[in-house]
């Protein structure tokens, strides 16, 4: 049977009912080239302690579900190649076979809830792909917050997606889509949209208290919070918008698919504004994670 490894600082903080935040490792292994994921995770494990909580970041090594990494298993992650990317469909699979996978926001939000974690900070969710009327790409992602009670705090769904089609979708299936501090929802890089949110909330003390009242209620499913990037860091959507556009062009183009399509667009992205897209990318995971600690904390 399947047995969890925490961390040290981790299974401390759980033995004293302290307040844990779950960080993915997708932004390690996929998001980002050495050295500069390492430094990055550091970053984000640094800034959630710095809150007032303790990290955990979630992956698979070696066929054992690590909750929470020390900084040598971070490290050995950061350099590692060939690394799975897992979501829920293949995260069983691979503990398995004994294999090593970095967590997505799915694959993530289902460890959390094992190991008893209730707040999650990453960057963005994934959602419904453009051209998904035909190609019915639809990230796990919308189905895990329906069904598995963990908050997530996110700048909103990834802006490369179809943001309408997201909302829509995560509307239906009964999804609390919650902005922080606004009335309109974020869209990653930026921090505002045409979109309206369809439930605002300004303290992390009101997200925490519905996330528990939902449970009294015995109504299953996560809590979707969308945290704006700080407006010192984002891209505006004037300015990103048709760069976007462009690297959907290309993707259709040269016959992109599946998982490939994410770390393509992000890449292309990445090249079109000369960097300034991963630099916003990691600010606006720093500010969900501080966001994600304010929650954890009142959680507990």
């Amino acid at each position: 049977m399947m047995t969890l490894h925490y961390s040290d600082e981790v299974a401390a903080a759980l033995q004293s009912k302290s307040p844990i935040v779950a960080l993915e490792s997708t932004i390690i292994t996929h998001g980002m080239p050495f050295p500069q994921n390492l430094e990055t995770a550091r970053l984000v494990e640094e800034e959630v302690r710095n809150s007032g909580a303790i990290p955990a970041t979630i992956a698979v090594l070696n066929g054992h579900l690590h909750i929470g990494l020390s900084d040598r298993e971070l490290t050995d992650l950061a350099q590692s190649t060939n690394v799975s990317k897992l979501s829920r469909a293949d995260l069983a699979a691979c503990i398995a076979k004994g294999e090593t996978g970095a967590t997505t926001v799915a694959a993530t939000m289902i460890a959390a809830k094992v190991a008893g974690i209730h707040v999650f900070a990453t960057g963005g969710i994934g959602g419904v792909h453009s051209g998904a009327e035909d190609s019915f790409d639809i990230s796990a992602d919308l189905q895990e917050l329906a069904q598995t009670d963990v908050i997530v705090v996110a700048a909103g769904a990834k802006a490369i997606l179809d943001l309408p089609k997201t909302w829509e979708v995560l509307e239906t299936l009964g999804v609390p889509v919650i902005a922080y501090g606004q009335d309109e929802l974020p869209a990653f890089w930026s921090a505002s949209s045409p979109h309206s949110a369809p439930i605002r909330m300004d303290t992390a003390l009101e997200i925490a208290n519905a996330a528990k009242l939902r449970k009294v209620l015995d109504v299953p499913g996560g809590h979707l919070v969308c945290n704006p990037i700080p407006a010192h860091a984002e891209i505006k959507e004037d300015v990103i918008g048709p760069i976007i556009a462009k690297a959907l062009s290309e993707a259709s183009s040269a016959n992109i698919q599946g998982k490939a399509v994410t770390p393509f667009l992000l890449q292309r992205i990445f090249e079109l504004t000369g960097g300034k897209s991963l630099d916003a990318n990691i600010q606006l995971v720093f500010n969900n994670a501080r966001l994600a600690s304010q929650i954890a904390i009142e959680m507990a």
